[in-house]
């Protein structure tokens, strides 16, 4: 096989793969409101019948009410659009959340593996940043009105830095992002990664892994 043989099959397969990659498909529709009663599982939910579409399957209030930010040791509480409260974002290729954080709050170091995301602080004044590949920080202090991005995939996190309740909004490329909280998914995993793996990999001794597991509830 020649070279230039060998280069135009490599270019049409990342061609290939390029495309294969968009976070969501794209509609075929104007809308596809999501039929929650429907009893087929699909990468996505079935529509309802157009003819039985409504204003309110467009429209929702559930990031109008503050989330309960001491549920958990961090302080946080994000808040999802989902196809149970938002049924017209269905097929969209995007939703949004809304972040509470209390004094010193935390959303921990976490990625959304299927999208990438915009952040805006509405309240109080909020430290970001995320990871790259390079284990690069981009770090950055957000006011009222400040807004940051977070690549796909890649560990960030949003922190209080206010002695009141901080707000935020989010956006995100997909209808489901999907969220991986990196300290939980070590620790709490179902089943347990070994406590040998945990120590090897954070160079930590065992009582370490079971306090930190305690700590999270694991």
């Amino acid at each position: 096989m020649s070279i230039g043989s060998l280069f135009l099959q490599l270019f049409l397969g990342l061609a290939l793969l390029t495309g294969l990659a968009e976070p969501d498909p794209d509609p075929l529709q104007d809308f596809c409101v999501a039929d929650a009663k429907s009893p087929f599982f699909l990468n996505g939910a079935p529509c309802l019948n157009p003819s039985l579409a409504l204003s309110s399957h467009f429209t929702t209030s559930a990031l109008t009410k503050p989330g309960n930010t001491k549920a958990n040791p961090f302080g946080y509480n994000v808040t999802y659009l989902t196809l149970a409260n938002l049924p017209g974002i269905n097929t969209m290729g995007l939703t949004m959340s809304r972040q509470d954080l209390a004094p010193n709050g935390l959303n921990p170091l976490h990625s959304h593996p299927r999208a990438s995301e915009v952040t805006i602080c509405l309240q109080g004044a909020l430290l970001v940043g995320f990871v790259d590949t390079s284990n690069r920080l981009f770090t950055q202090q957000l006011g009222p009105g400040d807004a940051f991005v977070f690549p796909r995939g890649l560990v960030h996190y949003v922190y209080n830095l206010d002695s009141r309740n901080a707000l935020a909004i989010s956006g995100f490329s997909s209808q489901n992002p999907g969220t991986q909280i990196a300290s939980r998914a070590a620790f709490v995993s179902n089943p347990l990664i070994p406590d040998e793996v945990l120590e090897k990999a954070f160079q930590i001794s065992k009582n370490d892994v079971a306090k930190i597991r305690k700590n999270l509830g694991g």
